[in-house]
């Protein structure tokens, strides 16, 4: 490749048409799978993988997804490379260019994501950070579109706190033109880069304290675990958040062909009860499933390739 790299690190990067072009590739792919079609887009291609936490969804959609498009996968976590040592960020990513054609991070620390983009001379993608999640939504949207249709002027409902899940959200509301209404209790009020975020969205982001009212004729309903990875006040946090499970009372307000979605993995009987996940109003499956073809097209797209 010659040029900047083209990385995927967050949803307000980029501008709605290249998003667009990443999701109808991502249904093109899709299609071409199920039609038993396995195009070898990225023959002989290597994607890093590295991970500092634990990881499913991620690590088997990224692996799986890079394998279908004739591609290889390196599979590393942080305690197993010199970054366990101090060796920078910046450093690693200048030695891991010599080695394969594009990496792909899940790691807690935005910042060092970025670091690492900026010293790479090939694509990066963000896997996760504590700061935001874009795979994951554009899988949401992709979902959504695969069974409601566009989601330009459709109401999303977010339930529980702020998390990385939401902070993309924001981005893609902005984006995609939908209304995001968040109900988040204020000792989980998203921090102030976010609040910065939702502002700068404007009008199509409200944020308030009642799940009720944001959950009023939602045409999407989205939540996610209350207790993260390195949470240590799990009591605190299921005491105050119990009031924005979704249960069959709360989906009652939503609309009646909504859809619900979590991004995994639940935990049952907190932030969503089985009558919901399990029921016919939630898409959680083909949501999973959805992050493999949407992330196979967001690979495509980082080597220049945006149609099959």
């Amino acid at each position: 490749m010659t040029g900047q790299p083209r990385h995927f690190l967050d949803l307000k990067d980029f501008s709605l048409p290249t998003l667009r072009t990443i999701l109808d590739l991502a249904h093109a792919l899709k299609t071409a799978l199920r039609s038993g079609e396995r195009p070898d887009l990225l023959r002989d291609k290597v994607l890093a993988m590295i991970f500092e936490r634990q990881s499913t969804r991620t690590r088997v959609s990224f692996d799986v997804g890079m394998r279908q498009l004739g591609g290889q996968t390196l599979m590393l976590t942080g305690q197993e490379m010199q970054l366990a040592r101090e060796e920078t960020i910046e450093d690693t990513a200048r030695v891991m260019s010599r080695y394969v054609d594009a990496i792909m991070i899940r790691i807690l620390s935005h910042d060092d994501l970025t670091d690492l983009a900026s010293a790479s001379s090939v694509p990066v993608i963000n896997g996760l950070t504590r700061r935001s999640h874009p795979c994951q939504v554009m899988a949401d949207i992709m979902t959504f579109e695969e069974n409601a249709g566009p989601l330009q002027g459709r109401k999303v409902a977010w339930i529980g706190d702020s998390n990385n899940v939401l902070a993309s959200w924001v981005h893609a509301a902005g984006l995609f033109g939908a209304r995001l209404s968040i109900a988040c209790p204020k000792q989980y009020w998203p921090d102030e880069g976010l609040l910065s975020d939702i502002a700068e969205v404007g009008d199509t982001v409200s944020l308030d304290t009642d799940p009720v009212a944001a959950i009023a004729d939602a045409d999407l309903v989205l939540t996610d675990t209350w207790v993260s990875m390195g949470d240590t006040d799990e009591g605190e946090r299921r005491r105050i958040l119990k009031p924005y499970q979704v249960n069959p009372r709360l989906m009652g307000h939503a609309a009646p062909d909504a859809l619900f979605m979590h991004c995994l993995p639940a935990h049952r009987g907190d932030e969503v009860t089985d009558e919901v996940i399990d029921g016919p109003q939630s898409v959680v499956w083909d949501e999973a499933e959805n992050r493999m073809h949407v992330q196979k097209a967001i690979l495509c797209w980082a080597f220049g390739i945006e149609s099959i």
